[in-house]
């Protein structure tokens, strides 16, 4: 009797915890699906609904030129050397300014067209261009050329002023002391001129154009001894120039 009072309650206690375990998983299950539903609810509010698309930010257009743009006026540019090498200048022209429609203030082509201006004698063109690019860049040979595109037209103070912009970026270059004496010369600024063509000459010897300019300067002014100078070095390199022996003979007498 007793062994069956035993087993009757270990039966019982066995099935008791049993239950105990089946209603705590029940519970858990129960919790585990409540917090799934939760979540679920929780995305569905901050998702939109179906049929709604929240509109992403358009990106800003980048200022700089794309690949493809850059590539075409590349092309331009070559294709506008090619046309000035076969000296087709109107078809340079137009592939240049096409160029300049895509990359509008590019300064590589503003310098190539401001000089095929210089070239086709389109000097007013030129010198605007010019102008435009030293806006933005201080460089030397768009001081020079401007210089050129002014002296061409008859604008000598201008000129004067273009080149010794060239030259205080360039001091030692006789070319440029060359030019800013031509030009300073034409202006009237013969001073200034007969510095200018002095170095210049220093520098070039052989140069008797250059020689003569200073020559005719300095006698422009009164400095007699120094255009005898020039004149004795331009007799050097062409002992039969008569016209120079002609000079030397009058200096020789004042």
């Amino acid at each position: 009797m007793l062994y069956l009072l035993v087993l009757f309650g270990s039966f019982f206690g066995i099935c008791a915890i049993l239950g105990a375990r089946i209603l705590l998983r029940n519970h858990s299950v129960r919790r585990f699906v409540r917090g799934m539903t939760q979540r679920a609810e929780s995305a569905k509010n901050k998702c939109p609904a179906p049929g709604e698309e929240t509109r992403a930010p358009r990106p800003r257009r980048d200022p700089r030129m794309s690949a493809i743009e850059l590539q075409k006026v590349y092309t331009l540019i070559r294709m506008a050397e090619k046309a000035e090498a076969q000296r087709e200048f109107d078809r340079a022209e137009g592939l240049l300014i096409q160029a300049l429609t895509i990359t509008p203030g590019a300064s590589d082509v503003q310098a190539q067209l401001a000089k095929l201006y210089l070239l086709t004698s389109k000097e007013s063109k030129a010198e605007a261009l010019y102008r435009d690019l030293l806006q933005k860049e201080d460089d030397v040979s768009f001081h020079a050329n401007l210089g050129l595109a002014a002296f061409r037209q008859g604008k000598f103070a201008e000129a004067c002023t273009a080149y010794k912009e060239a030259l205080r970026h360039d001091p030692k270059n006789p070319v440029r002391h060359a030019a800013v004496g031509r030009a300073c010369r034409a202006a009237g600024l013969l001073e200034d001129a007969a510095a200018a063509l002095a170095f210049a000459s220093s520098r070039l010897p052989r140069d008797t154009e250059l020689l003569h300019e200073l020559a005719q300067c300095c006698e422009a002014i009164g400095r007699n001894a120094e255009a005898e100078d020039a004149y004795q070095r331009i007799n050097k390199l062409e002992p039969y120039n008569e016209e120079v022996k002609e000079k030397l003979v009058a200096l020789a007498r004042e």
